[in-house]
């Protein structure tokens, strides 16, 4: 499927050229040319009014012209007080309601997003850009939106500018930049002893405590056979992974995003344990059942505004609610089911731990355990985050459930 199609005006010309946006936002309607002469004060006027701006300057300049714009949003933004008068800002976020602030928070951030994404930077064939100073992204390209860089069509149509045979943000493109550096460094998993790679539109493990609570947590009675194990939602692979390093004979692990299967698959490849573990495209669960069955959903209850975003929200708990409504026609008898979830959806009144158990008992399944882990990432401790309130609170838990037996 071909890409969108933008237009513009250049030197009294019309222009067009093909549209990258891996969260599928359509191209802006209304796109004017910048270049180093563009102030930061008329870049974030003319992208608050929703005017985009195709840039003609040094590539370096356009990177120093994002940071002031966003400075300029930022200040717009208002944060509780920090150290010593934090815990006086709490009543003020209490008095608001945690899930309004959340609301508005996410409102301003997707507000944010959408004015930043307005600096434009035009492709030449082949992913290059024909700018001063700019970087080689050719690989990172081809792997953020899964075209080679030798098949970028040269152009869209006659009388187009000829140099620009695409365009994408700014702050698209640097996305794909880190996501790319980010894949080839890997991101240490102390579980497993090992790196995983994410690829760009995967959620990558940097919430460990999660990984470690499928790592200590103890296996099924040895009276259950643990022949297979499914992993539903593997991501980036890296639980089915810590299920294989345990010795679990055989793993299927599911996603429903393609993006996330190849990824798995290249972590599982890397590790050694394609032998084990069989990735597969399902909606939740695989044919069959399974001693051990693991879920990690997205763990806040709201609809995501991009593709990585679905590994944190999940509208009206979808997979959840798909996870645990499935999970006993899936286990073996004396199996278990692993849920892993945070409880910061709590803490931002998003759903209750009432409405959580009611889930479970709903779905004929009993609670066997849990185990408990505080998250140890670094917005935990940051008095300046406007949801502080919420995840200085956190715990992450594994709960272990069991099927409800019928008398």
């Amino acid at each position: 499927m071909s890409p969108p199609i933008i237009h513009w005006i250049e030197a009294d010309l019309p222009c067009s050229a093909h549209w990258y946006s891996s969260s599928g936002l359509p191209p802006p309607s209304r796109v004017v040319i910048a270049d180093d002469r563009m102030t930061a004060d008329a870049a974030f006027r003319l992208a608050s009014e929703g005017t985009a701006m195709l840039w003609r300057g040094d590539f370096q300049n356009a990177r120093q012209l994002l940071q002031a714009m966003a400075r300029r949003i930022d200040r717009g933004v208002r944060k509780p007080q920090k150290k010593q008068t934090a815990s006086a800002s709490v009543p003020a976020i209490t008095d608001l309601g945690m899930t309004n602030l959340f609301n508005s928070h996410r409102q301003a951030q997707a507000q944010r997003a959408r004015s930043l994404g307005r600096l434009l930077i035009p492709l030449s064939a082949g992913f290059t850009i024909a700018l001063r100073r700019a970087p080689d992204i050719r690989e990172a390209c081809s792997r953020a939106y899964g075209v080679a860089a030798e098949s970028i069509p040269e152009s869209v149509a006659d009388g187009t500018d000829a140099t620009t045979v695409a365009v994408a943000s700014l702050r698209e493109l640097q996305g794909a930049i880190g996501a790319h550096e980010w894949r080839k460094k890997g991101v240490a998993v102390e579980a497993l002893g090992a790196r995983i790679h994410p690829h760009y539109g995967v959620f990558a493990p940097i919430r460990s405590e999660y990984v470690g609570l499928v790592a200590s947590a103890a296996l099924p009675d040895k009276d259950v056979i643990l022949d297979v194990a499914f992993d539903i939602g593997t991501g980036t692979g890296v639980l089915a992974a810590v299920l294989a390093q345990r010795g679990v004979r055989r793993i299927v692990a599911t996603d429903m995003d393609q993006r996330a299967l190849a990824c798995a698959i290249d972590n599982l490849s890397r590790l050694g344990y394609l032998e084990q573990v069989e990735v597969m495209h399902a909606d939740l669960f695989p044919p069959g059942r399974a001693g051990l069955i693991v879920c990690n959903p997205p763990w806040l209850p709201a609809r995501p505004s991009s593709p990585l975003e679905h590994a944190v929200y999940d509208p009206d708990s979808r997979m959840l609610r798909g996870f645990l409504n499935e999970l006993a026609a899936h286990l073996q008898p004396g199996g278990e089911g692993w849920l892993i979830l945070s409880d910061l959806a709590e803490h931002l009144g998003l759903r209750s731990r009432a409405e959580l158990l009611a889930m479970i008992e709903v779905a004929g399944l009993i609670v066997l355990g849990q185990l408990d882990a505080k998250p140890n990432h670094p917005r935990v401790a940051d008095t300046a985050d406007i949801l502080h309130a919420a995840r200085c609170k956190e715990v992450t838990t594994l709960w272990r459930l069991g099927v409800k037996q019928v008398r």
